[in-house]
């Protein structure tokens, strides 16, 4: 004949993923579960739609794979695995295996373990007296394939739950990879439909995996792995915990050095604010010195409600598994609302008050449910740390001895006054630009802290009827020596806001001598004889103490 072309195609070919060589198919008798002939595939797509997948595109990808498989090969031709354990007569090769057998191989395995397929030929493994039901033949041989190990991992949920009276089933959660769609969860999916009818899981959690700082994938190859014990040795247990919990592992999750030294960073952060707080409560004890939420301050209810606030966004996070929620929520509070707001307002009141006064027993009531509810919190995510603050809390009775023995903190509903959180979000939308004018001030060299410093402020209409109502709190809110309102006009040297229409602001230095007990700027300080250096408001709390101490030295 005569050749009409040639040329050379380039096509793709398997190679082994070890040894990297091109591979031959062989087709050879193989073990296959239908999934049509009893109806698997459709009853496994239904139960698809039964589960809670997170994230939600899991379920399309598991759909999509159980629609469109083949049947099911669960055959391999290895030299040790579960057997699958039937014979075949020596002379006609029918299958030979009935409930009888079964039952009698089920009592070899209980007794011997599987590994006596293997160790027995199968004249000994079959019960004396069996023939061939074709052509009564009495000699067999065994099979030698085993079974895939993906139905080995696929039979767990029986396994495992089944056979513990303290576990149930379905289970509630399978965690994995996302490489597991085509692996445990497909195969547990399977097993589970085919012999109960029903998914073995309520939920299937996926994650990403861990790569480098560019985002490759760890290999020795590369030199990129970084191993989990080195972390901890540097860094410490609670910090790689921090990493997990700050990353959105529904995709791969990066990690560097770097990326470590932050979490390093805001973990102080959330650490040096509780501790804060437990160092206030020194001499605070939550039954007999706590203070009722209707007497408390304005200010302590707005906190309590962006208490409240973060609890039920972390309770809703833990429940829909969004722990990175969790850690960017906990850390925020801890940075915005805590340290650069409430407890930064709250160390005049903490450090000058009477120590039994109202006013530092609400402030102390509130850091307390605030510490309680935010080791609760972290306790998943920081369980070392949460521990450790809950130890040296002030204790109670009815207190668990361990936190990780607590519930996650409720919201009392006393705590959702949305009326003063919108008084409360304009102040500090105020206090924001107050801070920008000292700050400005500062720069000049016209104030040092804002402690020096005295703000006058022009605001018309609601927003000079608001901040009137809460004149006595504003320099303690703006952290400044004294604060005056005028309504309207715009004086020489003043700062309009940009962010907030008709206020004006100017902040100068304040009247007065600096008080050496609470630092705030005042005319009366100087004007007392036996301590010069205090201010009116000190030396009252000062004649208080005394007094306090003459009546204990009498009584005793």
């Amino acid at each position: 004949g005569s050749l009409v072309a040639e040329e050379n195609i380039s096509h793709s070919y398997p190679h082994c993923w070890r040894c990297k060589k091109p591979v031959i198919f062989r087709a050879t008798p193989q073990w296959f579960i239908s999934m049509d002939k009893t109806g698997l595939r459709k009853k496994s797509l239904e139960e698809i739609d039964r589960v809670k997948w997170v994230p939600s595109w899991g379920r399309e990808r598991i759909y999509g794979m159980i629609e469109n498989r083949p049947d099911w090969c669960v055959s391999r031709q290895r030299a040790w695995g579960v057997p699958i354990a039937v014979f075949f007569c020596e002379k006609c090769d029918t299958l030979h295996i009935n409930q009888k057998l079964a039952e009698h191989l089920f009592e070899l395995f209980k007794e011997h373990g599987a590994d006596i397929w293997f160790e027995k030929n199968a004249a000994e493994l079959i019960p004396e007296g069996t023939v061939c039901s074709k052509c009564g033949n009495n000699t067999f041989r065994k099979e030698t394939d085993i079974l895939d190990v993906w139905f080995d991992s696929g039979v767990s949920h029986a396994a495992v739950l089944e056979q513990r009276p303290y576990l149930k089933w379905p289970a509630d959660l399978y965690l994995e990879g996302s490489d597991q769609h085509r692996g445990w969860f497909h195969s547990s999916l399977l097993t589970a439909v085919g012999t109960r009818g029903k998914a073995p899981y309520k939920s299937v959690l996926t994650h990403g995996f861990v790569v480098d700082a560019d985002g490759k994938k760890m290999s020795k190859s590369l030199g990129n792995v970084i191993a989990p014990k080195k972390v901890i040795d540097k860094y410490g247990a609670e910090i790689l915990r921090l990493w997990v919990s700050a990353s959105d592992y529904r995709d791969d999750i990066r990690i560097s050095d770097n990326i470590l030294k932050q979490l390093s960073d805001a973990y102080r952060r959330i650490r040096n604010t509780c501790r804060f707080m437990l160092g206030n409560l020194y001499d605070f004890d939550p039954v007999k010195d706590k203070v009722s939420y209707d007497l408390m301050p304005e200010i302590d209810k707005y906190a309590l409600f962006r208490l409240s606030e973060l609890i039920e966004k972390a309770n809703r996070a833990y429940e829909s598994y969004e722990f990175h929620t969790i850690y960017h929520s906990l850390y925020n509070y801890c940075t915005t609302d805590l340290s650069a707001f409430y407890l930064d307002i709250l160390k005049d009141r903490l450090y000058t008050s009477f120590p039994e006064s109202l006013e530092r027993r609400s402030a102390q009531t509130v850091m307390y449910l605030i510490l309680d509810s935010i080791t609760r919190i972290m306790a998943p995510i920081l369980p070392f740390t949460s521990e450790d603050i809950w130890k040296a809390m002030p204790a109670y009775k009815g207190k668990e001895e361990n936190v990780h023995l607590a519930l996650l903190p409720a919201v009392s509903k006393e705590w959702k006054d949305t009326v003063l959180e919108q008084k409360w979000k304009k102040i500090i939308e105020v206090r924001g630009e107050v801070t920008k004018v000292l700050e400005e001030a500062r720069a000049k060299k016209i104030i040092g802290h804002s402690l020096n410093a005295s703000v006058r402020i022009y605001a018309q209409g609601d927003l000079f009827d608001l901040l009137c109502e809460y004149s006595d709190e504003l320099k303690t809110i703006f952290i400044t020596s004294n604060v005056s309102l005028i309504k309207d006009g715009k004086p020489d040297g003043a700062t309009e806001s940009r962010e907030i229409e008709g206020l004006y602001i100017l902040a100068e230095p304040a009247p007065g001598e600096k008080c050496e007990r609470c630092w705030i700027f005042d005319l009366s300080v100087g004007t007392n004889t036996n301590e010069p250096g205090i201010c009116n408001r000190c030396q009252k709390v000062l004649n208080r103490i005394a007094d306090v101490g003459e009546q204990i030295a009498n009584s005793e």
